[in-house]
């Protein structure tokens, strides 16, 4: 046989191999090549795995709530310098919050379905205006609180949940009483649960840097300025974990310059 043949013999069958083996990949296969990626902090790579899991396998539940968290960091990144971002962004936490809630169907008793669908309606939410955010507000909330109730160690629920509360603490006073003839009920919050549950993520996850920044931005709401000082320093100090981090980490900078200028 001429070498040429040979050669094209070896590429035909090389090329076959390859091919049977992509089919032959499992929902495990695409699933453990999704969170390897997570882990490199690749998110765009990370989405396009889960993508793959939850073709292969539409009703797999695992797959489903990892490509809805997917689809929102990867959202979370766009730049605003990037043309359409707005709609980029938009499209995905939709996504996100479609596959979320495949998950809860799939699985309706743990608590990653719940979260990611708070998560997405949440992320979603701040792209509307004020009325939507409302209506949509006690949904929210009842995932994260369901999410909760499966799971107390869930760090990233209690997170949610301090945030959910200072943010419905912020709408006070007049605003929330006109608010509330435009609008229709607003639910209440208080600084002092945000400041509970955020405590609780913390000490769920002591690393996590956003646990410590969002807390820190709750004590700004208490004006307890020397421990909102405390946490974003903690914030410089601790190690990446997440793809997202060092934007926490500039944030933090930029509180404590901010909270600098105010107690001068």
């Amino acid at each position: 046989m001429k070498k040429s043949s040979i050669f094209k013999t070896i590429t035909w069958a090389s090329f076959v191999a390859a091919a049977v083996f992509l089919c032959a990949q499992t929902v495990e296969d695409y699933i453990r090549q999704g969170d390897e990626y997570y882990a490199q902090f690749d998110d765009a790579k990370a989405l396009e795995a889960y993508r793959l899991a939850v073709e292969t396998d539409p009703a797999n539940y695992e797959a489903l709530w990892k490509l809805s968290r997917a689809c929102v960091d990867v959202a979370d990144q766009i730049s605003q310098g990037e043309p359409g971002w707005e709609a980029k962004q938009r499209k995905l936490y939709k996504e996100a919050e479609s596959y979320a809630r495949q998950a809860v169907k799939a699985n309706p008793n743990d608590t990653w379905g719940h979260f990611c669908l708070s998560a997405a309606m949440g992320k979603y939410a701040l792209t509307l205006g004020k009325k939507e955010q409302v209506n949509m507000s006690k949904v929210i909330k009842a995932e994260i609180e369901k999410a909760i109730e499966l799971d107390s160690t869930n760090d990233y629920a209690y997170h949610a949940l301090g945030r959910w509360h200072r943010r419905m603490a912020e709408i006070g006073g007049a605003q929330r009483f006109f608010g509330g003839l435009i609008y229709g009920s607003i639910p209440k919050g208080t600084f002092e649960e945000s400041e509970q549950s955020l405590m609780k993520a913390v000490e769920l996850r002591p690393e996590y840097t956003n646990h410590h920044l969002e807390l820190g931005r709750t004590y700004l709401a208490l004006k307890k300025y020397d421990l909102a000082k405390q946490e974003f320093e903690k914030v410089l100090g601790l190690p990446v974990t997440s793809s997202k981090c060092e934007d926490y980490k500039k944030e933090a900078q930029a509180e404590l310059e901010a909270l600098k200028k105010k107690t001068k």
